[in-house]
């Protein structure tokens, strides 16, 4: 977020599985805890120029520069069962699919060929695929997910393949 143009506007790039939805959601909170709404003016590159409520002039834009936004849960559309906001996982606990508890998802990353899981076992991060095969259940209601790694992904999880020849 940053200022854009003379009159206060400010320029914000959208996450929004429609970017242009970004003022759909009401109310947004910055990081610095305060509310504004929030009015989509145009398109712009790498974003769009916003009117924010509160906001009157380009010093005021300039004070919001680096802050993210946040909507409110509630304000959010439904999902379909298989989908999940990245909000909705941190917290989890992580059972392996005997049951056992692994840790707890810490954080979600997602550097564009998947979502990952960011899962303290331990007090070690670990990062996991969220991936089908690899966490097939997630159980928001039991707060929990149930990870079948392939082995040698989690710490003292030795992969038995065989050593690989030297490459001439």
């Amino acid at each position: 977020m940053g200022s854009y143009g003379v009159r206060g506007e400010a320029r914000v790039k959208s996450f929004c599985a429609d970017p242009s939805a970004i003022g759909d959601y009401g109310p947004v909170t910055f990081d610095n805890g305060t509310t504004a709404k929030l009015t989509v003016i145009r398109p712009i590159k790498g974003g769009y120029a916003v009117r924010l409520s509160g906001v009157p002039h380009k010093e005021a834009a300039d004070a919001l520069k680096g802050q993210r936004l946040w909507a409110h849960r509630d304000a959010l559309p439904a999902l379909p069962d298989d989908e999940f906001y990245h909000s909705d996982l941190i917290g989890l606990t992580a059972v392996d699919t005997g049951g056992e508890t692994l840790g707890c998802v810490h954080a979600v990353h997602d550097h564009g060929a998947g979502d990952i899981l960011e899962v303290r076992i331990g007090g070690t991060p670990v990062l996991i695929p969220f991936t089908r095969a690899i966490v097939p259940t997630v159980d928001l209601t039991a707060g929990r997910i149930v990870v079948d790694p392939p082995r040698g992904l989690l710490p003292g999880d030795e992969s038995d393949d065989e050593e690989m020849p030297p490459i001439d």
